[in-house]
């Protein structure tokens, strides 16, 4: 009988977790955050649903973990933290990660949590406000521009003793509002206020740069896959295929961004520069296949890989 080398998605997982490890200490700031990979969904097959832990200083993914059917992301974040080294850093996460069995998990982790506090913790939005009222607010230094808009930002922020119920949300220490000034063409100034607890003290400073840096999961990760990877046009449903892939897009990711070779050329540069020939007629043909525009099924490059391979890294 022939070996069996198909390729579990456990030890996948496991053996991206450990690539990933030696970057330890090398960033200070986690965020986390969801993804729907909704080219699977057809027919009997729903989408996926994963979430993604991505180092903000280094542009590079850590990890995933996949929402099991019928559950959510609040049990995936869990295992997610579970799985990794966070010690020491600063871990973000959204509304949905706002939890208080997260922010437990973290604190045990021996890392500090970000929160974003918005109307699923009604409570704890309140104990904010109430803390923050009457504060005065600090304008960070800098303003973002592009898109055709200018962004300016007022952080407040105050201890979170005596507010936030101890108990509930351990280790928490500042609570913080972060009031984005939005101006665009109309020169209507458009005004967003986001709430925040933190377990580690931070000054308006620290609070506004950690919150700008979460938004690179957003643009950094997931935007790439959709546009420059085109992720959503990938089929695979069978077994753990989307899993193994989406993995695989990470590796590819963090090999191309972390490579010295044309460092200053955009995303979909270096990903066609790893297809060709290194001078000595080596092609890294792997890396092609995975970083060309076109690797869902139905294009004909997808299926000069060859069904081997794809069954060797997608079928259980």
């Amino acid at each position: 009988m022939a070996p069996n080398t198909e390729l579990g998605h456990s030890h996948f997982e496991a053996a991206f977790r450990d690539w990933t490890q030696g970057l330890q200490g090398a960033f200070q700031q986690i965020a986390i955050d969801g993804k729907c990979l909704r080219g699977i969904a057809r027919g009997q097959h729903g989408p996926v649903h994963m979430v993604s832990a991505f180092a903000t200083e280094l542009g590079l993914a850590l990890g995933q973990e996949k929402v099991a059917d019928k559950s959510n992301e609040i049990t995936a974040i869990t295992a997610l933290l579970n799985a990794l080294d966070v010690k020491g850093c600063l871990v973000i996460l959204d509304a949905m990660g706002c939890q208080k069995d997260v922010a437990k998990t973290i604190v045990e982790r021996q890392a500090d949590y970000l929160l974003a506090v918005k109307d699923n913790q009604p409570k704890l939005r309140q104990a904010a406000a109430c803390a923050l009222m009457d504060r005065p607010g600090e304008r960070v230094t800098g303003a973002q521009k592009g898109h055709g808009r200018t962004v300016l930002q007022h952080v407040v922020i105050a201890p979170a003793e005596d507010f936030v119920d101890e108990a509930a949300w351990p280790g928490g220490k500042t609570v913080g509002r972060v009031d984005s000034v939005r101006l665009d063409g109309s020169g209507q100034p458009v005004v967003e206020q986001r709430y925040y607890l933190s377990s580690r003290e931070l000054g308006a400073e620290a609070l506004a740069q950690a919150v700008r840096r979460h938004w690179a999961i957003e643009n950094s990760l997931h935007w790439c896959f959709d546009v420059i990877f085109h992720e959503d046009q990938c089929l695979l449903r069978k077994d753990h295929g989307p899993q193994n892939f989406a993995l695989l897009l990470k590796f590819a990711l963090n090999l191309l961004r972390s490579s010295p070779f044309q460092a200053k050329k955009s995303m979909r540069v270096r990903r066609k520069r790893a297809g060709c020939d290194d001078g000595q007629g080596n092609r890294t043909y792997l890396t092609y296949q995975v970083c060309r525009r076109s690797f869902c099924p139905q294009q004909p490059d997808w299926h000069s890989a060859g069904s081997g391979m794809r069954a060797h890294l997608f079928k259980i």
